[in-house]
């Protein structure tokens, strides 16, 4: 799922109002763009707006599905957040996994993660590395 426009973002909103309106329900404009940016993962309007106003280059937008590894473990999810940080080509990905991912491969002990957020590359490789050399997270589009 690729973010619309601010264009489209707008048009979803006006269409909103208009429906609730339909109903009886009272929404100001400001309200229904605040709904819409919620509907689309963003905490409010100003983010969605600065989100769908830049260029992203990163081929794993918000909403999109993923699968890969991390911490060498195999996984299929759904990106949930993202953000370009400083001004390098790295960005802030947070991934909510289908199933838990067990972190920890010793064999008496557990520790699963649902939910995790990596400094990656453009290519979906993270920076850091584990211990052995491998990338915590290796990001592939789809599954």
């Amino acid at each position: 799922m690729t973010l619309p426009s601010v264009t489209e973002l707008k048009s979803q909103a006006k269409r909103l109002r208009k429906a609730l309106t339909a109903n009886g329900q009272t929404l100001s404009h400001s309200q229904a763009l605040e709904l819409v940016s919620a509907q689309h993962g963003f905490r409010d309007w100003n983010t969605a707006c600065a989100t769908a106003s830049r260029p992203n280059d990163f081929p794993f937008p918000v909403g999109s599905r993923v699968s890969g590894t991390y911490m060498q473990q195999p996984f299929r999810g759904e990106v949930q957040a993202l953000s370009k940080t400083g001004p390098g080509d790295q960005y802030r990905v947070t991934v909510q996994f289908d199933e838990p991912v067990d972190v920890v491969t010793f064999d008496s002990f557990s520790a699963f993660r649902s939910r995790v957020t990596c400094l990656v590359q453009p290519d979906g490789v993270a920076v850091k590395k584990t211990s052995n050399g491998e990338p915590y997270m290796r990001l592939s589009a789809g599954s």
